[in-house]
């Protein structure tokens, strides 16, 4: 454990899934047969951790499983493979990006990479390594982009997964899609079609601004050319990216624009928790994106501002509400480490759900195994959440399955004529 910390968020729930597994999906076992159990209504964080999964009692999906295996189906036959972004993944979730943040430049950035790998789902490489970390052709580091490609390539079972770059306004500068795209050692990725590339719109911890980290003063000096610093703390600076300028012309073309030259590589696009998020989402399918994904504002591993943790952008659950029914593959994050979120999210939508400071907990933990661990827990918890309301793959779950808490002023109470 290098001392990594995640104040305000479940730490020691997902280091004890990296250390125990699909066991932490139910109590300790020590506590069977001494102990009851029920609701403990401490867990509500935000309008989706206040949301209930609801099993109906007629069940005709339940039915058409049963007749095709012949046999009472159970949660083991869930399937949860699916495509995301265009590629296949053996489970709904993703590795969210890291960017080049000092958390993820260490060997946890590339832990994370080879288990996301072994695991078979696909992995979003942030932005700013290239300009910060190096590409890695020459004079390669382990926290170089080539390098963290590599050791997610060396793990990954052919046909799944697949890598996804991010691009800044200052790595288009740098010509990072155009040096990964040419690159012979990332070939094999792009002749199976397990290579994308992701413009990145926004985030979710710091919507409306670029990335942030911050850097001793003689780094920092030395990319000063390419980025904004700030010298706020003392001996260290904060080194700024740009956040881009969009409307709604721009992301069209700049989809476009991928698309036309990067022909072999999925177009990914990523949202920031934005009012206008639906708009968006929109303008980025329709240009031909494979996949949107959605940053709620719960998400984030960096660094950003304080004021803008808690004060600025849209919940996750207010994003999906504004997207409504999706026109293509949504990804979403913020936030999500177990299955019942995650379940929620997919009802609602998502096509799958993105692990940030979840992994990175997971892999400080154990970075040989804890993510694998980590995942395996959240696949029991989705096997055993959908096949309770009778459905036996990720993308047959529906709003009709989650039941929102109404709102205080929905209430009616009993003396105004109607039962709450």
């Amino acid at each position: 454990m290098s001392g990594l910390r995640a104040e305000g968020f479940p730490e020691d729930e997902v280091r004890a899934r990296a250390r125990d597994g699909a066991a932490c999906a139910f109590p300790p076992v020590e506590q069977y047969g001494s102990r009851l159990f029920g609701a403990s209504g401490t867990s509500y964080v935000d309008e989706l951790d206040t949301m209930r999964l609801v099993p109906p009692v007629f069940m005709p999906q339940r039915l058409e499983k049963l007749i095709d295996l012949a046999r009472e189906p159970l949660y083991g036959d869930v399937d949860l493979t699916t495509m995301i972004g265009g590629f296949r993944s053996t489970m709904p979730v993703y590795l969210s990006a890291f960017g080049s943040t000092r958390v993820a430049s260490t060997d946890l950035g590339r832990a994370a990479g080879r288990q996301a790998g072994a695991l078979g789902i696909p992995m979003v490489i942030g932005e700013n390594i290239v300009p910060v970390d190096g590409y890695g052709r020459l004079g390669s580091t382990d926290k170089s982009l080539l390098e963290r490609i590599r050791a997610y390539a060396e793990t990954s079972p052919e046909g799944w997964g697949g890598v996804v770059v991010q691009q800044s306004t200052e790595d288009a500068d740098a010509e990072v899609w155009n040096l990964v795209y040419s690159d012979p050692s990332v070939q094999p990725l792009l002749d199976t079609g397990r290579l994308a590339f992701e413009l990145k719109v926004g985030q979710g911890a710091k919507p409306g601004l670029g990335g942030m980290t911050v850097l001793e003063a003689d780094r920092a000096a030395r990319i000063a050319d390419a980025f904004a610093i700030d010298p706020l703390f003392g001996s260290r600076a904060l080194r700024s990216s740009s956040p881009g300028t969009f409307t709604e012309e721009i992301l069209h073309q700049q989809i476009r624009f991928m698309r036309n030259n990067f022909p072999r590589a999925r177009v990914w696009v990523k949202l920031p928790p934005a009012r206008d998020v639906g708009s968006a989402a929109l303008v980025a399918w329709g240009a031909g994106a494979d996949a949107v994904t959605v940053d709620g504002a719960e998400g984030g591993t960096g660094w950003a501002p304080s004021g803008f943790l808690d004060h600025v952008g849209l919940p996750l659950g207010e994003c999906l509400r504004r997207i409504g029914e999706p026109e293509g593959c949504l990804l979403v994050s913020g936030r999500m480490w177990e299955g019942g979120r995650a379940a929620k999210a997919v009802a609602l939508g998502a096509r799958a759900v993105g692990l940030g400071r979840a992994a990175l907990l997971a892999v400080d933990e154990d970075p040989e195994e804890g993510l694998v661990r980590l995942a395996e827990c959240l696949a029991l918890e989705l096997r055993l959440l959908i096949s309770s309301v009778g459905k036996y793959a990720p993308w047959a779950l529906g709003s009709e399955d989650v039941w929102s808490r109404p709102a205080p002023e929905q209430i009616l109470l009993p003396e105004q004529g109607v039962r709450s």
